[in-house]
């Protein structure tokens, strides 16, 4: 995954840029990187590999560099960003929050036409050069940007630092969230408005899928319309959004309140208390709790002063030695005790397992597992949110290929809540994660609490649905 922020303002925009683009490092821990631009002095650009650092401590020491009144950052799970390009458009720095799945064909077609790639990451290309290169294909970015909005395969999100401002450039179908916000002398613009209170930002709007703007000290010019359709990913809700953002208005803590709250009113499981697995599943444990009408405790914590999120080390040894050492235990809530423990979602199954081990080490009497969104059946095409390689590493189907023989037969009556397949399978998970029971949302349910109409929402992961 990743995020980014920039801002335009009438003083200089160092302080907020750096603490704006720290509030992204949830997001990513793989690279960092901010650029401004100074009218006198031109563009200035670091980068920084964070995999064994964070975000402020490898920035902090060199703010000082940085000049200018206009700036953006990213923290990126993929390439080494920003670039920076000098073209018939004009110099410029770009940042992307993008996945695309036909690179390979993409590099192909631009070194057909004699173009290059200079910043290879780890041997291969650079994601965000190539979609700068498709940009500078247009005779305006505007023409630019949707080359990339119809060449690609994926989603894109990008913000690019010009002599004239920032350009913020949501993805065609709003796959990932561009937001603006706004105070007396600047405005900012960023994935996730967290990065705004502090800093005295107020949410101006939200852009539209496809939507682009330009950003100035003293407003902000539309420079292209947002499409109609928009298939913004359900997964901001339910994983990894920060509590405090909102994305089309709808906020993540309220929408995992709500939905763990309706989860909870349909749940007659005798239980002495209810714990959200930090920290994404304690917003559907505090509703889940109110919801069944029993109390909330801490029955596990998260030690946040060294341990990153999860998902970052490449190898699943090392994930899964991280999501161990993250969260402790406590002996004297746990012991004896029927618990209804809250998770955002299963994927492989296998940090889960560990943890449910665990806690019937330390005493708990009855393990129950509530996940905040339906069985993950699909791998996602369009947006970077696990390091799962093929669908086979997903629980879900390797209990299907267990049952049917074939990983992708019946995968609609699987998706389907309390088909018989739907149970069976959910029957499997619980058995072998030796979970007392377990529940998973429902996509009614879900959607519900997101409060958006169906069709504007990805759901890809759960149902297939999304084809585009």
């Amino acid at each position: 995954m990743g995020g980014f922020f920039g801002t335009v303002s009438k003083a200089s925009c160092v302080t907020d840029l750096f603490y704006g683009t720290d509030y992204n490092s949830h997001l990513g821990t793989k690279r960092g990187g901010l650029a401004t631009f100074d009218s006198g002095k031109g563009f200035i650009r670091t980068i920084h590999n964070l995999q064994s650092s964070y975000f402020r401590s490898k920035f902090e020491s060199g703010l000082d560099k940085f000049t200018g009144n206009s700036g953006i950052g990213i923290i990126s799970d993929t390439d080494a960003q920003p670039i920076v390009i000098n073209s018939h458009l004009g110099r410029f720095a770009i940042v992307t929050v993008a996945k695309v799945t036909n690179l390979n064909e993409l590099e192909e077609e631009l070194l057909a036409k004699n173009m290059h790639f200079a910043e290879l990451s780890s041997g291969s290309t650079n994601q965000t050069e190539l979609i700068a290169l498709l940009i500078i294909q247009g005779k305006t970015f505007v023409e630019g940007i949707e080359n990339v909005f119809n060449k690609i395969k994926g989603s894109c999100s990008m913000l690019i630092l010009t002599e004239d401002g920032i350009i913020a450039a949501r993805d065609k179908l709003g796959r990932t969230p561009i937001i603006i916000g706004k105070k007396e002398s600047a405005y900012g613009v960023t994935s996730e408005s967290n990065s705004f209170p502090n800093l005295d930002y107020e949410i101006d709007r939200y852009l539209g899928p496809g939507e682009i703007v330009r950003l100035r000290a003293d407003g902000v010019e539309q420079m292209r319309k947002p499409n109609e359709d928009m298939q913004v990913c359900s997964f901001l809700w339910v994983y990894y959004g920060f509590p405090n953002s909102c994305y089309e208005g709808r906020n993540v803590e309220d929408v995992r309140n709500v939905s763990g709250y309706k989860m909870g009113c349909q749940d007659d499981t005798e239980v002495d208390l209810v714990c959200g697995i930090p920290d994404s599943g304690i917003g559907q444990g505090l509703g889940y709790a109110q919801g069944i009408g029993v109390p909330y405790r801490r029955a596990i914590t998260k030690y946040t002063p060294t341990w990153p999120r999860s998902f970052t080390p490449s190898k699943q040894e090392l994930r899964d030695l991280v999501a161990k050492m993250k969260l402790i235990p406590n002996r004297a809530i746990l012991e004896g005790k029927r618990i209804i423990f809250c998770d955002d979602s299963i994927v492989r199954g296998t940090q889960l397992r560990d943890n449910v081990k665990v806690l019937f080490e330390y005493g708990a009497k009855e393990v129950h597992m509530r996940i905040g969104c339906p069985p993950l059946i699909y791998g996602c095409p369009f947006i970077g949110f696990t390091a799962s390689k093929t669908d086979m590493e997903l629980i879900t189907r390797q209990i299907i290929k267990d049952l049917e023989g074939d990983e992708n037969k019946n995968l609609d009556k699987y998706a389907t809540t309390n088909s018989a397949e739907y149970n069976k399978m959910v029957s499997l998970i619980a058995e072998r994660l030796k979970l007392s029971s377990l529940k998973f949302n429902s996509l009614e349910t879900l959607i519900e609490a997101i409060g958006l109409p169906k069709c504007k929402v990805c759901t890809h992961c759960f149902d297939g649905s999304s084809r585009f």
